[in-house]
């Protein structure tokens, strides 16, 4: 992926940059994976909004990615890259020998023509390989990884991410996320060798607040220049600050830092070592 960055001829432009999609070979999708994509622009069954700031956008359409992998054994040849308006890394389609084609996330490296396999057996770990993580050599980087086996990849699946198998022991294997966390998963559990493709999609800068309305984006009101009624922050006179020790969300709970989790997660006994916080 290339970054284009336009002439300064407007204070948007100034700040702009955008996409080349210079590693896209094909425009159309698959039309038999291919579904509609219908908006509730954040409201749910009775119209009332449960999700703020949601709404509007352009239209597109859902592509069924294949995060299972669980086509086992069967040669598999990557015919397109493409974008996805649904997600940041690049998906491809695969062409299988049986006829079949599915879609997956494209590992970085993976070239039009190369060959990717799933198998529950040892094999040659080549980038876009899938196999369980007992398999997968130490030290190796792995995206699209199952939390539990036959549950579909639910790990390191954005544009440009990995996690780095820390090693395998008894009947767990460690991982070490995108987040720096590092966790234990049960050591059948499916993952694909390789780091995501797309890598500068962190790069990208919007410019202007168009291109969030594009995204289906809508503004947010700042909770301190509301008033009281309407937000903990709200109230004051002129530019006052927040009046309160810790932030708060809309409903009076802590925000920005506060940790969400619940302490008593049975998953939690597999976190060997938290993220940053």
């Amino acid at each position: 992926m290339a970054l284009r960055i336009y002439k300064p001829t407007s204070p948007a432009r100034r700040q702009t940059s955008v996409d080349t999609f210079s590693d896209v070979t094909v425009k159309r999708s698959l039309r038999p994976r291919t579904k509609i994509n219908r908006k509730n622009a954040g409201r749910n069954n009775t119209g009332k909004i449960t999700v703020r700031h949601q709404g509007g956008g352009t239209r597109r359409y859902y592509r069924e990615i294949d995060f299972k992998r669980d086509k086992f054994d069967i040669e598999g040849r990557l015919s397109t890259i493409e974008y996805d308006p649904n997600r940041s890394t690049r998906i491809g389609a695969i062409f299988y020998k049986d006829g079949e084609k599915r879609y997956i996330l494209v590992p970085q490296g993976l070239k039009i023509g190369d060959l990717v396999i799933s198998s529950k057996k040892a094999i040659k770990p080549e980038i876009g390989y899938c196999m369980p993580l007992e398999f997968i050599p130490v030290g190796l980087m792995v995206h699209n990884i199952e939390l539990n086996p036959g549950q579909g990849g639910g790990l390191a699946r954005s544009a440009g991410s990995y996690a780095q198998l820390m090693g395998v022991e008894g009947a767990y294997a460690q991982l070490k996320l995108p987040s720096s966390e590092v966790r234990l998963v049960t050591k059948e559990c499916l993952a694909t060798v390789g780091t995501l493709s797309n890598p500068d999609h962190r790069h990208v800068r919007l410019g202007k607040a168009g291109r969030k309305r594009l995204m289906g984006i809508r503004p947010s009101v700042r909770g301190k220049a509301m008033n009281p009624v309407d937000h903990p922050h709200g109230g004051g006179e002129g530019l006052s600050p927040i009046g309160l020790k810790h932030p708060k969300t809309p409903w009076g709970k802590p925000a920005l830092g506060h940790t969400t989790r619940k302490v008593n997660r049975r998953s939690t006994r597999l976190i060997l070592k938290r993220r940053k916080k």
